[in-house]
């Protein structure tokens, strides 16, 4: 069953890709954002008024106008409020998809590396769409529903992109071709999985409750336990009257839930999740929380110059896929599967100075430049200037050091384990 089947009903469902309208492009550069104007042409998630109404200061991202910050709370004590109690974040530009038919799990498999077919039902993974070349068109959530029902979250920064390449690839798919582009390797296509079908649920609402004490928040607005809902699982949750696709998980590290909603019921469910001690948490927190804990940032740390092996994401490759292929991509990553990548993504410690995106990677004593900042920030939980960024293979080693070129200055930085920040998920 889908989302719109088991949540209230909104409208009509479509049940094929349809076009969408054209976004801005993104603006991936959280530091550099700048207050919205009046009359700008940004998109808007159902909660604007919302944000505006709570003091929030709208910033561009990803084609939206998002909330950068509430009142005058700062970034660093909404960051800390998190990692003590509770914050809740709009995510709802994010592009939200169903997946349904008889070839949905085939079709996946074909889009990306990970051994979906395998998962149980009710259980989510982290994947990547992959490129002809083995390049990473975006980082995705993905949760099974069914064999012939799945539920997938892209990027917002990526919507044109990704849905134009749904769009081609599910043709290709319907009408056969990939069963041949295939071949032995996995096979597909409509011959032997059947067609599919992708709906995009335009409109609706995605909020994540994130912190230490969201699971005691959530679980006094439900009758459903909560403890039966571990990391990478979700359930649609009865929520005060509204039954709604829950998630444990999210972009910060900590214990958490994304939860889908309709349009009609955004704003009445944001209402009910920002009572205290929840705090509205924006995307200056949002970005400091992803980074101590290692999470990428599509445009900064991920590309479609960048295969999974290079990012650090091997493990979204499932095992036998890796002998096996059938997915789109498959030779790029193979090659780095066996050869090993030409460059790695790591972690720094840096000294003095935090390190932003595009800052060199230097051999110690100002010798060549070994690699690039993809992000970087002081980091508020660990009072020490933190960064990711790629580094030539041989350099990525733990202990590791190198320097970085800060504002044409050389700090001393050394190679350190992801993530910056010890994850607290929810295990059971």
């Amino acid at each position: 069953m889908s989302l719109r089947t088991l949540s209230h009903r909104v409208g009509s469902s479509s049940s094929l890709y349809t076009t969408t309208t054209k976004r801005p492009s993104p603006a991936l550069r959280i530091r550099c954002l700048a207050t919205t104007s009046e009359g700008s042409s940004l998109a808007k998630t159902g909660l604007y008024d919302f944000h505006v109404s709570n003091g929030a200061k709208m910033v561009p991202f990803a084609g939206y106008a998002m909330p950068l910050a509430y009142g005058a709370v700062g970034a660093v004590a909404s960051h800390h409020h998190v990692r003590e109690s509770v914050g809740l974040f709009d995510v709802g530009h994010m592009v939200q998809s169903n997946f349904r038919g008889p070839g949905a799990s085939a079709f996946l498999e074909w889009l990306t590396p990970s051994s979906l077919s395998s998962l149980s039902p009710y259980t989510s993974t982290l994947s990547v769409l992959l490129n002809e070349s083995g390049g990473i068109i975006d980082d995705t959530v993905i949760t099974k529903h069914a064999n012939d029902a799945w539920y997938v979250v892209t990027n917002a920064g990526r919507r044109e992109r990704d849905l134009a390449w749904f769009a081609a690839k599910l043709a290709e798919w319907n009408s056969g071709k990939a069963a041949a582009q295939q071949g032995g390797a996995g096979g597909g296509g409509k011959e032997k999985h059947g067609e599919v079908e992708h709906e995009v649920l335009e409109g609706w609402g995605l909020l994540a409750l994130q912190g230490p004490e969201a699971a005691k928040y959530l679980q006094g607005l439900t009758s459903f336990d909560l403890r039966a809902l571990t990391f990478g699982k979700s359930a649609f949750v009865p929520i005060e009257g509204f039954n709604l696709h829950v998630a444990r998980g999210g972009y910060t590290g900590e214990d958490g839930f994304e939860i889908s909603i309709p349009p009609t019921n955004t704003l009445e469910v944001a209402d009910l999740l920002s009572k205290e001690p929840v705090q509205l948490t924006g995307l200056g927190a949002r970005d400091s929380l992803r980074l101590e804990a290692g999470m990428c940032l599509y445009g900064q740390d991920l590309d479609e110059q960048t295969t999974p092996v290079e990012a650090g994401l091997t493990w979204v490759i499932g095992k036998e896929r890796r002998e096996t292929g059938g997915f789109i991509g498959y030779e790029g990553v193979l090659k780095h599967l066996k050869d090993g990548p030409p460059r790695r993504r790591v972690g720094l410690i840096v000294e003095g100075a935090p390190a932003r995106q595009g800052a060199k990677i230097i051999a110690p004593s100002g010798g060549e430049q070994i690699g690039t900042v993809t992000s970087g920030i002081p980091s508020p939980t660990l009072g020490k200037n933190i960064a990711m960024g790629y580094v030539q293979s041989g350099w990525h080693k733990k202990g590791t050091e190198v320097e970085v070129d800060v504002r044409n200055k050389l700090r001393k930085a050394v190679i350190t384990p992801l993530p910056f920040v010890k994850s607290k998920f929810y295990r059971g």
